[in-house]
């Protein structure tokens, strides 16, 4: 099979540009009781997570409202600081600027809500780094709905035949393929070499 002419790539952010810089589930541990089931609670701070993921509702909000529900003493800018807890690969970063010297537009597509959102992009200036970003919070839609990435797509200007969607997540990737896209899954534990050599099976320029 003939390999396909690839002249965009989507970058997911969690999993493979950026890592958590601390265990965050301990830490959210410690906004509960012992006696309480820390798996229970941070499922339900995520669960909580979703609508704002999608653009709905306030998630400060509805982060207190799931304090207030465990009876949790900590206070709400303690309670948000460990979606800060991230930093980028220097190494993923730089060939994202590769690639786009070569002429590869570069997108960041990305399921955030509008708190990280301001982080990433207004605080740590990730725009920089791309030609165009994109947060769920802003599209009103979330991966791996297909309609994520048409809206993407829409928006470039690019088919989906020649654009190539990069993930650690086994669902989103599903959905880019859904929707027409080249999908590849890949995380970061894997190591930066294994990126370059995932690129490089598209044909696109990478150097060591």
């Amino acid at each position: 099979m003939p390999t396909p002419v690839i002249d965009t790539v989507l970058f997911d952010a969690d999993g493979v540009i950026q890592r958590p810089t601390v265990d965050w589930r301990i830490e959210l541990a410690t906004f509960i009781r012992p006696d309480q089931s820390a798996e229970e609670f941070i499922l339900d701070l995520m669960a909580a997570e979703q609508p704002s993921i999608r653009g709905e509702g306030d998630f400060r909000v509805a982060v207190a409202e799931v304090l207030a529900r465990w009876g949790s003493a900590t206070p709400i800018e303690d309670a948000m600081q460990p979606w800060r807890w991230f930093e980028a690969e220097p190494v993923v970063v730089d060939l994202i600027q590769q690639l786009r010297k070569a002429g590869i537009g570069c997108h960041l597509a990305t399921n955030q809500q509008a708190y990280r959102r301001m982080i990433m992009h207004d605080e740590r200036h990730y725009g920089d780094w791309f030609d165009q970003t994109f947060y769920s919070c802003d599209l009103g839609v979330a991966k791996p709905d297909p309609a994520y990435f048409h809206a993407i797509l829409d928006t470039v200007g690019k088919q989906g035949s020649s654009t190539l969607f990069i993930d650690d997540n086994e669902r989103n990737i599903k959905g880019a393929l859904t929707a027409g896209l080249h999908a590849e899954l890949y995380d970061l534990s894997e190591g930066t070499d294994a990126l370059r050599d995932l690129l490089a099976r598209y044909g696109l320029p990478t150097s060591a």
